[in-house]
């Protein structure tokens, strides 16, 4: 072969090599350009050096595989079996699963700020977990075998769980010009915006079976499960922390321990501010899980004027995810101002709008409630964000908000009790639900209005 030839050859082989990675990289080009333009807005101002991006990321991953699973289910817990006997399983196994996660609930923060890489192992657990529970599910919504109602409570718990964890994780990975209002809000809406992608993906792939949606959850928990480990080592670290108690002052705590609690050293109370502001968070969490249980078997049995139930659910389920980016978009707008008056505002309507829907009961009142419970359970809990940023010093900061978002969990499941308990008559659940909010509201709004006008100067002491 003359050099002519092989030059020629060799020519036209770098061409065909420069055109099969042209071929490549079109092909990449539509993951890779969303994949690096989410790593950029995930890492702005500061957030991808702190490593709050990663948790910004691994947020929005819970949120994808959480509504993989969600949409499989819909069709499987609810509509499966006859209303009273899915009534009574979910009750069972929400008691039952959920029991030893009430009682681990005051001791998870302070055994995770003992253990090595507690945090992000705990993370990564629920995730792990979630990923092997919908594998489970896989086999359970073929058969319809009665392992169905604990792995989705199961996968419940996980989800809660993670919950708790992630928000300890928070003021551990702030930058420097960054508020905890600001990244939760962050934080929040990237898991509600990965929600809203992933959940017509679930559908496109719930048309092929309900597996197919689980088979994808699985993978998505498993990658969440790696990224957890992503997170700076920092998130382990408790040094220069201490344990927050849930109490005003040291004169409101009470119990057989309460002089042996006074006497430890630099235990600190949170101040009233915080634990009025709780307690109006908690009858919102408390909202929130009574309408989730209580409206899905309501509208299986009576679904929307002209509309099945599956789509009865499906837009009270588009309104409370409407109202809740809403709420949290407008959180991070108002950042901290007057969180004490947010809280007193957004609680005094959503309790109007409840009214309203007893009074006017019907399709439209109960998509208002639904939408106006999601934009004032953001408002409000990022204004307790705010409130503990004030008045909680830096040392128990990550210890009051294990504590206070485990009892939100909780508020949130003794909410689906009752509305699994209730008899499903549409106006009786309604005034319920105004009663949960009316009792959250007449409680605290004089505490928060008084702290209000004080300016949040009744700051947290040492006890």
């Amino acid at each position: 072969m003359t050099g002519a030839e092989r030059s020629g050859t060799r020519g036209g082989s770098g061409r065909l090599t420069g055109a099969v990675r042209s071929l490549t990289r079109a092909l990449q080009r539509p993951v890779t350009a969303p994949a690096r333009g989410i790593r950029k807005a995930t890492h702005a101002h500061g957030a991808g050096e702190s490593g709050l991006g990663k948790l910004i990321e691994l947020h929005g991953v819970n949120g994808a595989g959480d509504v993989m699973i969600t949409v499989s289910l819909a069709s499987t817990v609810f509509f499966s079996v006859p209303t009273d006997e899915a009534r009574g399983r979910v009750a069972l196994y929400l008691a039952v699963t959920l029991a030893p996660f009430a009682l681990l609930a005051p001791v998870i923060g302070p055994l995770l700020d003992r253990l090595p890489h507690g945090r992000r192992a705990a993370m990564a657990g629920a995730m792990l977990a979630r990923a092997f529970l919908a594998l489970v599910l896989v086999g359970a919504v073929e058969t319809g075998g009665i392992e169905l109602y604990p792995a989705a409570l199961g996968v419940l718990v996980a989800s809660k769980a993670y919950g708790v964890v992630r928000s300890a994780v928070v003021p551990r990975l702030l930058p420097p010009s960054f508020s905890l209002v600001k990244a939760n809000s962050r934080v929040t809406l990237s898991g509600l915006l990965a929600t809203g992608v992933a959940a017509p993906i679930g559908a496109g792939l719930q048309a092929l079976g309900p597996r197919f949606p689980l088979y994808g959850a699985c993978v998505i928990f498993i990658a969440g499960t790696f990224l957890s480990f992503t997170l700076p080592p920092k998130v382990d670290s408790a040094k220069g922390e201490d344990i927050a108690l849930l109490a005003a002052d040291p004169e409101h705590l009470h119990g057989p321990h309460r002089a042996k609690t006074l006497k430890r050293p630099n235990l600190r109370t949170v101040g009233p501010a915080v634990t009025h502001a709780l307690a109006a968070n908690a009858s919102l969490r408390c909202l929130s899980g009574f309408l989730i249980f209580f409206l899905a078997f309501l509208l299986r049995v009576h679904p929307l004027p002209g509309q099945s139930a599956a789509v009865s659910l499906g837009m009270v389920a588009v309104a409370a995810g409407t109202g809740n980016a809403l709420g949290t978009a407008v959180g991070a707008w108002l950042r901290s101002r007057a969180p004490e008056l947010i809280i007193v505002t957004v609680v005094a309507v959503e309790l109007v709008v409840a009214v309203l829907a007893v009074v006017f009961f019907g399709a439209f009142f109960i998509a208002c409630l639904a939408a106006f419970a999601g934009l004032s359970q953001a408002l409000s809990k990022l204004a307790l964000d705010a409130l503990i940023q004030r008045d909680v010093p830096e040392a128990v900061r990550t210890s009051a908000f294990a504590r206070s978002e485990t009892l939100l969990q909780m508020s949130w499941v003794v909410g689906g009790g009752i509305g699994i308990a209730l008899p499903l008559v549409g106006t009786l659940g309604m005034a319920v639900a105004a009663g949960i909010v009316a009792v959250g509201w007449l409680t605290t709004v004089r505490g928060l209005l008084s702290c209000a006008r004080h300016g949040g100067t009744s700051r947290t002491k040492v006890a």
